[in-house]
């Protein structure tokens, strides 16, 4: 699969590529995505850094459109440098890369403002899903980790009617929950990215919730999916 084929990003022919830092202590890891994400026309490597105080100065200086983030840094953690670089630069999209997987390290690190939580060793068709999924405004979970990241976050409303759901909504759903973007849900089940962001939101509606990682907690806590 090639990297441009599995990275849908719905830029304008002319747009500039994605400004991107990375910020990984691990010299071989750093340099591994650097030559993946380099390689793709609509990425762009600004800067790197190796522990969470410089990766926060480079955000600050850079102004990324998109950080990759390790957890596990030195001098300051990746959950502590993600909530600074979220409140200084609201815009500045962050993908969380990481091999922590406990639940506690997972939700406080989607609790810091990550838009996207990888895990170390995926495919860099999936790492680019989830920079995908993140540019796009969605919450991406790895599909490893989504189910037990979601019995651990705040229990659903249930004034949702999730008895409405159409049957092609409930397909879209599915595959939310196992951590799909727009782009590939649209690809799985052979509809138009527009057509998805419809039922995307239809689906949000219905169930009475604010983003895609709460319709997944519904989904699950009521044996929708």
């Amino acid at each position: 699969m090639s990297l441009e084929s599995s990275f849908p990003l719905n830029l304008a022919v002319n747009a500039s590529p994605l400004r991107v830092l990375i910020v990984e202590d691990d010299p071989m890891m750093q340099l591994g995505l650097e030559q993946s994400l380099s390689a793709h026309p609509q990425l762009e490597i600004v800067g790197q850094a190796e522990d969470g105080y410089l990766g926060v100065q480079a955000a600050l200086k850079l102004k990324p459109d998109l950080v990759v983030m390790d957890i596990g840094l030195p001098r300051l953690d990746g959950i502590a440098a993600t909530q600074q670089i979220k409140a200084a630069l609201p815009e500045t999209h962050v993908v969380m890369l990481t091999s922590h997987k406990t639940d506690t390290e997972i939700v406080a690190a989607l609790s810091s403002g990550a838009d996207a939580y990888c895990i170390k060793g995926a495919s860099v068709e999936r790492l680019l899903s989830a920079i995908a999924a993140a540019v796009e405004g969605a919450t991406y979970l790895d599909p490893q980790i989504a189910r037990r990241v979601i019995e651990n976050l705040k229990p659903p409303t249930t004034s949702g009617n999730t008895a409405n759901l159409s049957q092609r909504e409930l397909e879209v759903l599915k595959l939310m929950v196992e951590g799909y973007s727009n782009p590939e849900i649209a690809e799985k089940l052979y509809l138009s990215p527009n057509t998805v962001k419809t039922h995307v939101r239809g689906i949000m509606n219905k169930l009475s919730v604010d983003d895609r990682v709460q319709a997944a907690v519904v989904a699950l806590r009521s044996g929708l999916v």
